[in-house]
């Protein structure tokens, strides 16, 4: 397990360092960060956007590799830089982070769990009215794009805040502003916003696990380890418990890892349309305002979480199946 994990991270070290240079060059050729200044009303003398993106180190008269090892170098030192208003990245991307982390525990353990229940039953009641519904609510599900998705939900909150007369759901924002109260009713008022951006996480996650467990956990049911253990006397529930969900889930787990860490990064409409100020928002609001080092920062975590996700894919695939032998 030691020299399999070994392998895997030099494997990552080498990709990570080749999508750190390529983001990097790939964004500073895409944005225009003068753009954002010349917005401005008044607009700033160019002398001063100048003197402005040079201390960002984001001028696009500098050449470009003299600002790679400018950015590279404070990299190194665990400095990524300034945005474009002048805040230091690190702070806003470990904010965001945090942001993005309570919106995907909830919705992702959340859709992953009912997901892999619903896809364990659905297979045992193949072809049953409970198959069917799910099979449905699945299919349904996964034809609408997240964003349209997330609309729906949106609406349908606003119909009932209508329909009460007061804010019964909240559907936009992390808090509401200017709350008074203590911790427990901040905690509530949170809590109360994360409601309908989770439940638009956990439907897709719901919607898509079922659908590959039903298929994993049918492969499992006629196996022959399977009837060896009911022909031993366990009812044919207790033998897929105990003996086959752990093979079905063999084949999951690399939907399971790269499922939740790249929803760091994945979930852009869902926070966007929910005004969840996480690190999809951030990355677009970044974008339209060609902040190059807002935007690196963001493609370099989601890098990060590509690849620890493949690590923990492989960690999970060896802990499941034993039978499973690395070279």
């Amino acid at each position: 397990m030691l020299s399999l994990i070994g392998r895997r991270l030099v494997h990552c070290a080498v990709l990570f360092l080749t999508s750190v240079v390529l983001s990097y060059a790939l964004t500073s050729l895409a944005l225009d960060p003068r753009a954002y200044f010349a917005d401005r009303q008044p607009p700033p003398p160019t002398r001063v956007v100048g003197r402005e993106l040079t201390s960002l180190g984001i001028d696009d008269r500098t050449p470009l590799p003299e600002r790679f090892g400018h950015w590279a170098e404070r990299a190194v030192h665990g400095d990524l830089g300034r945005t474009i208003d002048g805040e230091p990245v690190n702070a806003e991307l470990a904010r965001r982070v945090g942001v993005s982390m309570r919106l995907l525990l909830v919705g992702t353990l959340a859709g992953t769990a009912l997901g892999v229940l619903a896809g364990v039953w659905a297979a045992v009641r193949r072809g049953r009215t409970a198959d069917r519904v799910l099979t449905v609510f699945s299919f349904g599900v996964l034809s609408i794009p997240t964003f349209v998705l997330a609309l729906l939900l949106k609406t349908g909150a606003l119909a009932v805040n209508r329909a009460a007369g007061h804010p019964v759901i909240r559907y936009t924002g992390e808090h509401t502003p200017g709350l008074a109260g203590g911790w427990t009713v901040q905690l509530r008022d949170t809590v109360a916003h994360l409601v309908l951006p989770a439940i638009c996480v956990a439907l897709v996650g719901i919607a898509a696990y079922s659908r590959y467990q039903r298929g994993a956990t049918l492969d499992v049911l006629g196996s022959e380890h399977l009837r060896t253990a009911q022909a031993k006397g366990l009812t044919p529930w207790r033998a897929l418990l105990r003996h086959g969900l752990r093979v079905s889930l063999v084949p999951m787990a690399t939907f399971f890892s790269f499922g939740f860490l790249t929803l760091f990064t994945g979930s852009v409409f869902t926070e966007k349309i929910f005004g969840w100020p996480g690190m999809g928002t951030w990355f677009m609001d970044s974008v339209q305002k060609g902040d190059v080092n807002s935007v690196v920062a963001v493609n370099v975590f989601a890098a990060a979480t590509v690849l620890l996700a493949g690590l923990v894919a492989d960690v999970l695939h060896a802990l499941l199946d034993p039978r499973v032998r690395y070279p």
